[in-house]
């Protein structure tokens, strides 16, 4: 077996899948490659210190959960970190943004749906496991039941955990005279026109090569992750989750030879609106959205800080697709 060793800013790995050891020192995060499985054995000492616990506020249930999971870690000693939304819910206080918890935490739980997953993926991961218990409604991220949270953050702290590696991209908004801003992504970069707006004109090079100018009420560029998103609901077709792939998949092309297509997760995709269309939006995994103009330039590549989500390893992904999309079934 070969040590996988994650510092803050670089990342060496040999493997796509790991067990997760815990922080070492300089905020290493260790990890140890392996097959799929589910793996006994010794951890670092003290590995687990800090949970971060996020809720889907607007669940009761969420809630109570919630409660309950902050009297457990302080049963075992562990601190829990909660952001200012779910301390509120929870009768505390906070002053951590969500998309800081994962830079705060030795691990990140999340009792929520997808969208309660994505929004602690807006800022840097650093290599920190997260494990979504679903209690939304589909659940493709958040994949866990509720009845699996307590033995799974136990199995978290004693390292026996599968990790798996989900490639974000790196979206950044270049503007003449203006500071660009960069936003990580795990699913998806969507670029759309408002109701009431015109057919829009998108222009694409890849790699500094023109490749096509689309005609379409949108644009879809998504990880493997996002591929069961809004990139399903376009006709785009669904990615295995760790391939190192992304979609560019036009939304209701007028020209119909504008179709899906894969491209290299290496690649560098630059896209600019040249349509004179009055409100046109950038939005991110479907929860920041930006007006886009005609001065704007949209340049998309990978992110180096990729997330890690505890997975079930006796279940492939195509047990999930079976039971999210009712794969199999009569009439499905």
């Amino acid at each position: 077996m070969l040590g996988l060793v994650q510092r803050r800013g670089g990342f060496t790995e040999s493997g796509r899948r790991g067990r997760y050891l815990g922080r070492g020192s300089d905020d290493q995060v260790v990890l140890l490659s392996c097959p799929p499985g589910l793996y006994n054995g010794a951890v670092t000492a003290n590995a687990i210190r800090r949970v971060g616990v996020v809720l889907k506020t607007s669940s009761h249930e969420a809630a109570d959960l919630g409660r309950q999971l902050l009297v457990e870690l302080d049963r075992l000693g562990i601190e829990p970190v909660l952001d200012v939304a779910s301390a509120k819910v929870l009768g505390t206080e906070s002053d951590c943004r969500r998309s800081e918890l994962p830079s705060n935490s030795d691990l990140v739980v999340v009792l929520g749906g997808d969208g309660t997953l994505l929004s602690v993926t807006r800022g840097p991961i650093n290599g920190t496991p997260i494990l979504g218990i679903n209690m939304g409604t589909l659940g493709f991220l958040t994949e866990h039941p509720v009845e699996h949270l307590f033995p799974m953050l136990h199995a978290a702290i004693e390292g026996r955990i599968t990790l798996e590696r989900r490639e974000r991209l790196e979206v950044t908004v270049n503007t003449p005279g203006k500071t660009a801003t960069t936003h990580p992504v795990l699913n998806d970069v969507v670029i759309n026109k408002s109701a009431l707006a015109r057919m829009l004109v998108l222009s694409m090079h890849v790699d500094d090569q023109f490749v096509t100018r689309f005609k379409a009420d949108g644009l879809i560029v998504a990880t493997p992750t996002g591929s069961t998103a809004y990139n399903l609901s376009a006709g785009g077709p669904i990615l295995y989750p760790t391939l190192e792939v992304l979609l560019v998949t036009p939304i209701c092309p007028h020209t119909l030879t504008n179709r899906p297509i894969a491209l290299s997760l290496d690649s560098v995709i630059d896209i600019r609106l040249e349509s004179l269309s009055e409100e046109v939006f950038l939005t991110l995994d479907g929860q920041q959205g930006f007006p886009l103009t005609t001065r704007d330039l949209v340049r998309i590549r990978r992110c180096s800080d990729p997330a890690h989500l505890i997975i079930e390893p006796s279940r492939s992904y195509f047990q999930v697709l079976h039971r999210k999309l009712k794969w199999g079934e009569r009439g499905g």
